[in-house]
């Protein structure tokens, strides 16, 4: 037997395309984890090494998903192991006022990022409507308030319905100190999860309207329309930037003076984010026709109003991880 043949070992290409078929609801797990849609990939590259090294002595007492959430699940906790939960400026502080100078920016491993709807929901769109609002910025932030052991429960149990046997094997815990542990990460939960689920339905014609009526406000740079689509207490917020600002006449006034370079904006429309509409946001360069990255725009709807708008502006490692341009040039 040659050399060559003797050093090949591992899972033959079938089990890696099995492995592919879990990458996008592991990286969802991974996100809601972590926080961090580049983390949760790195996170779901490193299980799908370290189940080819192992796979030999995988003996099927599992189902292979079941195997590669245990791992995914043990890498997520090691990358836990940091004194900073990733956050949401109104998580921080209270809102500030539309005429305060912006401070200075924050480190990116503070803020909570966006995920593209491409890296964490399957093509069944059943599977996307259950699970999407486990996404929302809001949910996800919430879930940084739990101990790293009590998130993974809580997700596994309550997101990914693992039975309490599962999740118990998975972190090599009895299914008793489980269960004891997801009472108390619910009674968390409902303490700092907002009461009302904010969502997207992309085939509600009402919603669609409501998020066009925004791009077209927004784009003309219309305060007055933008206002009238606003919740009363909506919040506006720009990591990584710990300032943000509440209220439709507040937000107005801070597009008109500190925000005043988003004049003449263009909004691309984007898959989503966070099963929630999102844009690629583009501010005038300065040269006719070209506009440069702005921030990756996100909005959280309430009913037919707008409860958020988020702008996430680390353009620079969002824009390819959404597949976008460095600029943007007006069709001539």
């Amino acid at each position: 037997m040659s050399d060559a043949t003797t050093a090949t070992t591992g899972p033959d290409p079938d089990v890696l395309a099995e492995f592919e078929t879990h990458r996008r609801e592991l990286c969802a797990y991974a996100y809601r984890m972590l926080g961090s849609s580049f983390e949760a990939e790195d996170a779901v590259q490193e299980t799908f090494t370290r189940a080819w090294r192992s796979y030999d002595s995988f003996e099927g007492r599992a189902s292979l998903r079941s195997w590669l959430y245990k791992i995914a699940t043990n890498i997520c906790l090691d990358m836990l192991d940091r004194p900073q939960s990733r956050a949401r400026p109104m998580d921080l502080n209270g809102p500030g006022r539309p005429d305060s100078p912006l401070p200075a920016p924050q480190p990116d491993y503070v803020w909570i990022e966006p995920i593209p709807n491409g890296l964490a929901f399957g093509a069944d769109p059943a599977e996307h409507a259950s699970t999407k609002d486990t996404l929302r910025l809001a949910f996800v932030a919430a879930c940084q308030h739990l101990p790293a052991t009590q998130r993974a429960i809580l997700i596994m149990r309550e997101v990914l319905r693992f039975s309490a046997g599962e999740t118990a094997e998975a972190l090599m815990m009895s299914p008793a100190s489980v269960n004891s542990a997801l009472q108390r990460a619910r009674a968390t939960m409902s303490k700092v999860q907002p009461t009302v689920t904010d969502g997207f339905d992309e085939s509600d014609p009402e919603q669609r309207k409501l998020v066009d009526d925004f791009v077209k406000a927004f784009e003309a740079y219309d305060m007055d329309a933008l206002t009238t689509l606003l919740k009363a207490d909506v919040a506006l917020s720009m990591p990584p930037f710990d300032l943000w600002i509440s209220g439709p006449e507040n937000v107005a006034a801070f597009m008109l003076s500190t925000g005043s370079a988003c004049r003449n904006s263009r909004m691309v429309p984007l898959e989503g984010a966070n099963g929630l509409p999102a844009f690629g946001h583009y501010k005038p360069s300065g040269e006719p026709g070209v506009w440069v990255p702005w921030s990756i725009t996100v909005l959280e709807l309430e009913g037919d109003t707008i409860s958020g708008l988020n702008f996430f502006l680390d353009t620079e490692k969002l824009f390819p991880l959404f597949g976008l341009a460095p600029e943007w040039r007006e069709a001539v």
